[in-house]
Order: structure tokens, then sequence, then C-alpha cells
């Protein structure tokens, strides 16, 4: 085993703010939490020295992407609690994708450049085929990745879509030799590894249903968008990797019990006939971490996939306490959210595509408030419908300019619509 007396040396440059050394070769490390005394060796390290280098080497990454990314600061500890999952990924049935969606100079790229070099194993890509995929390992960071939504690359995305999930694998023919002739054999190939990707156009809906989204702007931070990506002369940037490593070492905590668990309390608290809870019947938790962190969850209402892939970065922020816990759990739902609102337009816009390229021509004036009744009967929803209303329908007709000319009378809007470029669109989309 590793002895953590080398983070004598991995701190070399930041040991007045990071730690101190004593004479047996024990380290004092400094962090929001205090301080922590770490023994020479790995396994004298007790259960609460170990989760507080844990906890540090979540503020050092934090401090790592300030240091080079000017985002959401809801994101920081999240983007963090991802990287040190990497370390952990083969410990979970499922590990999310990171998806970073930004307009062109954003600073995408070099924060998925940041986030791969920190990542266990990590290597990046500019583009990627279905061979580097399957017969690559490690973390990998796809950049400009605006191929994930050609319709030519099906079997790319069907491939990337079995990477979230542990037990996937992919066969494929080889070439072998055998007495000095040619045969070909089935390889099998595991593709389950955590993956970082980046582009402008947005990732379609299958893929990205397994991805955790960051939404990136343009930052006006000198500070920040005048640094150099000089990732390997960084000093604290390379401590920070072997503190990783560290963590990885040291934490042998069963992460699949806190699954079962989880299962557990399902079954004692939700029936397949109502959906009404009873959490004062279940006590069978092993310590009070399982029961904030179960319980906390559970309150979320994160289900189905939405629960599946934000699992593992909720049971990693358990170790870093009741705040980060419960921020994760906020900010991954306040995530899945928004994600769903996206689809629901997304999937009306469509739908509103569709349903004018169907109808007649007409180079008519047409009410707004009678298209808008016709497209509620076409998709099949009430009348006084929530979402689809007068004030949607103009909204979304603006947003794919479908409007050839328009008038404001004192019984409401009217329009006349480019039925060609609805015809058109709704073949590109099919």
């Amino acid at each position: 085993m590793t002895e953590l007396g080398d983070l004598k040396e991995m701190l070399k440059e930041d040991i007045e703010k990071h730690g101190t050394f004593e004479e047996d070769g024990s380290i004092i490390i400094k962090g929001v939490g205090g301080e922590i005394k770490l023994p020479v060796k790995e396994k004298e390290a007790t259960e609460e020295e170990i989760k507080a280098l844990f906890q540090m080497t979540h503020e050092y990454l934090i401090e790592c992407i300030k240091k080079y990314s000017d985002i959401d600061e809801r994101y920081y500890s999240l983007i963090a609690i991802w990287i040190m999952g990497t370390y952990f990924h083969n410990n979970f049935p499922t590990y999310p994708f990171l998806f970073l969606n930004a307009m062109k100079g954003s600073g995408k790229s070099r924060l998925l450049k940041l986030i791969t070099h920190l990542s266990k194993e990590g290597q990046m890509l500019t583009s990627v085929s279905e061979a580097v995929l399957f017969r690559t390992t490690g973390t990998l960071g796809i950049d400009e990745f605006e191929n994930a939504t050609n319709k030519n690359s099906d079997n790319l995305r069907e491939l990337l879509n079995a990477c979230y999930k542990k037990g996937n694998s992919v066969k494929r023919m080889a070439k072998t030799k055998k007495d000095g002739n040619e045969d070909y054999e089935v390889k099998e190939f595991d593709v389950y590894r955590p993956i970082c990707m980046a582009n402008i156009n947005g990732m379609e809906s299958v893929t990205g249903d397994r991805c955790i989204q960051i939404v990136l702007e343009r930052s006006n931070c000198k500070f920040i968008t005048r640094r150099m990506e000089m990732f390997d002369l960084d000093p604290m940037i390379q401590n920070v990797k072997k503190m990783l490593i560290r963590c990885s070492l040291c934490i042998v905590y069963t992460f699949q019990k806190t699954y079962l668990k989880w299962d557990d309390y399902i079954t004692h608290n939700y029936t397949n006939y109502t959906n009404n809870t009873n959490n004062t019947n279940y006590t069978n938790y092993t310590n009070p971490f399982e029961k904030l962190l179960i319980e906390s969850l559970d309150a979320s209402k994160l289900n189905g996939r939405e629960l599946e892939i934000s699992f593992p970065l909720v049971l990693l922020s358990g170790f870093l306490g009741e705040t980060t816990l419960k921020s994760t759990i906020t900010t991954l739902t306040n995530i899945m959210q928004e994600r769903r609102e996206d689809d629901a337009t997304e999937n009306h816009d469509i739908s509103l595509i569709d349903y004018i390229s169907q109808e007649l021509e007409n180079c008519n004036f047409i009410p707004v408030k009678d298209l808008t009744y016709k497209f509620q009967q076409f998709i099949g929803v009430r009348e006084n419908d929530d979402v689809i209303n007068v004030k949607w329908m103009g909204r979304a007709l603006k947003r794919l300019n479908l409007v050839i000319e328009k008038r404001r009378l004192s019984r409401g809007v009217e329009v006349i619509l480019d039925y060609n470029k609805a015809q058109k669109k709704i073949k590109e989309l099919k």
C-alpha cells in the first residue's frame, strides 16, 4: 500500500496552506472543516481520518475547478463529486455521463479537459469511433461531440448508451491465428466506463436520459479566461490527483450495501396497491449515515432513470456531510426538472411541426386561438391545458419560424403559416 506519508511530496508547494508534517512522518492537513492528522500508513488511519481526507479532497477539487472555470455556483461541487466517483466507478451498477452543453467560447472544452485530466485514467478525444469506445478503458472525455445527434451514428449511439450500466458488453469478431491458419473468434468487450461529453447542439433524448447536463455560459472573468491550461505543471492539480488516488485506496466502504438498504426501504414503505408512504414502519438502518442518505433521497422524488443515474453521486456526497448531501440532491433534482421541461417543450415542438405539415395549405390568416384548439385535439390534451395554450402557441410558432405573416385584430392574433417549411422540417426530423 502507498504510504500517506507521501502526501509530504504531493503537497510540497502548498505546504503552508494545506498541511504541516510532524517528526514521526504523520501529516496534519488543513481544510474548511478544520484540521486532521493522518498517520504514516493508510492501514493506521481511522474511519474519521479517512472521511476527513475524502472531504478535503472534495474541497481542493472545487478550488481547482474554480481556478480554471467560471460556471454556475451549484455545479462546482457536483462536478467535483463526479470526478471523485470515477475512482469508485466499478463499485456502482450505473454511473451517469456528464454532459457540458454551451455555445462556442463558453469554456466547455477547457472544463472538459480539466475534468478528464483529474478523473481516473482520463483521456480526451475530439471524435470517437465504435472501436475506440469498446477497446479502451478509463474515463473518456469527448469534445465537440456533434455527431451524437447524426442520423448516421445509430450504431455508435447505441453502443454509447450501453456504457453507463455495468454488465453491458459488446461482441465483435476478431482475427486469430492457429497453427499458421487465420480464423475468426468472438471477443466480448466490457463497455462500462465514466464518460464526459461536450457539444453545442445538445444531446438526443435517449443518450440525454443517461446524462447529468451542465449548461455553461460565457465568462467575462479575465482572471480565469486568460489563464493558460498548464494542468501538468499546476502543483495544486497534481496534488489533488494524488489525493484522489489516496481516497480510492483508503475508502473500503461497500457501496452495494446502500443499494440493498434502499431497495429494502422501498419494499417496506411502498406497495403495489397504493402510492402512499408509511415511513414510520422502517427502522432497519445500519447507521445514521444510511438513514440520512436514504430518507433525503426519498424526499427528492427522483424516480426511474433519474434515480438510477443520480444514486452514485448522492451516495458519494453522503461522505461529505449533511449539507453537501442535501445540496447535491437539490442540484440533481433541479437539473432533472429542467431536463423534463426541455424535453416536453422539444416534444411538443416536433408534434406542432408534424401537425402543421399534415394540414392542407391555406394562404389565409388563421386565428392562433383556433390553431391552438386544433393542435390540442391533435395531441390529445384538454382544451384548458396549462401548458399548450394560446400563449405557448404564439411562442412556439415564433421559435420554429413557421409564420409567414402575422396581424393583430380585436379578436386576437392571426397568422399565415409556412406549410412548406413544416413539411421539410418534419422530413429532416424523421
